[in-house]
């Protein structure tokens, strides 16, 4: 795997509480000096991100619903559309795991499609926070985040239990087959993890440790 192939599965992450606008302008300029695929910030730094990337084929990612999950349907709604409309292509939302868990499908699937509808083109990932689900679970968690029209299923917020597993990963990409995306995030330090996930299943790598990994995958390659 070549050097660019890596930064560009790379989701450049920056979600703090007290990331201050130079930690953003920093975060946007390191997405664009490594060729990573986008930079994720909270929604309200969203068109400071969009600025700072114009012109760069780096993508402005943000979130919904961040890190519970469990805030009404409209209220992810909201947060996601006006985050499109400030320059975000890709929304990070979270399922409600708890509704998920209580066997609340019906409501689950109308939480992800009512988020999806207000994101118009932009590409919406669901965070299903894996590890406080069993394998079984979190296979039916992943095909109902299909039918429920996301473009991807993501492992972790980051902000709960341990992040990404490769067993996760795996459960994962089969429950959701070849032409769908599984992205892993959370705890993903090194380029070593980040290619086992990759080999796992992953198409995507959400991290905050982007400029380290690459750093390191440089001697490795």
């Amino acid at each position: 795997m070549k050097k660019i192939d890596l930064a560009r599965l790379i989701d450049h992450t920056l979600l703090r509480p007290e990331a201050t606008a130079a930690d953003v302008k920093r975060l946007c300029r390191e997405a664009a000096e490594y060729g990573f695929f986008s930079a994720v910030v909270n929604t309200h730094w969203v068109p400071l991100a969009a600025r700072e990337l114009a012109g760069t084929d780096v993508v402005v990612c943000s979130i919904a619903g961040f890190p519970l999950g469990a805030v009404d349907t409209g209220v992810k709604a909201y947060e996601a559309g006006r985050a499109v409309r400030a320059g975000a292509r890709e929304i990070d939302m979270v399922m409600n795991v708890g509704a998920f868990k209580s066997g609340d499908l019906d409501f689950v699937r109308a939480d992800i499609a009512g988020v999806v509808g207000a994101c118009g083109d932009a590409r919406v990932k669901v965070i299903i926070e894996a590890a406080l689900l069993d394998d079984e679970e979190t296979a039916g968690a992943c095909r109902l985040v299909r039918d429920a029209g996301a473009r991807f299923v993501k492992t972790s917020t980051g902000f709960g239990p341990p992040g990404a597993s490769v067993r996760a990963v795996e459960i994962m990409r089969r429950a959701v087959g070849p032409g769908f995306g599984v992205k892993a995030s959370a705890g993903i330090r090194t380029a070593a993890f980040a290619l086992e996930l990759v080999r796992a299943g992953a198409d995507r790598i959400g991290t905050s440790a982007g400029v380290a990994i690459m750093e390191e995958w440089k001697k490795l390659s």
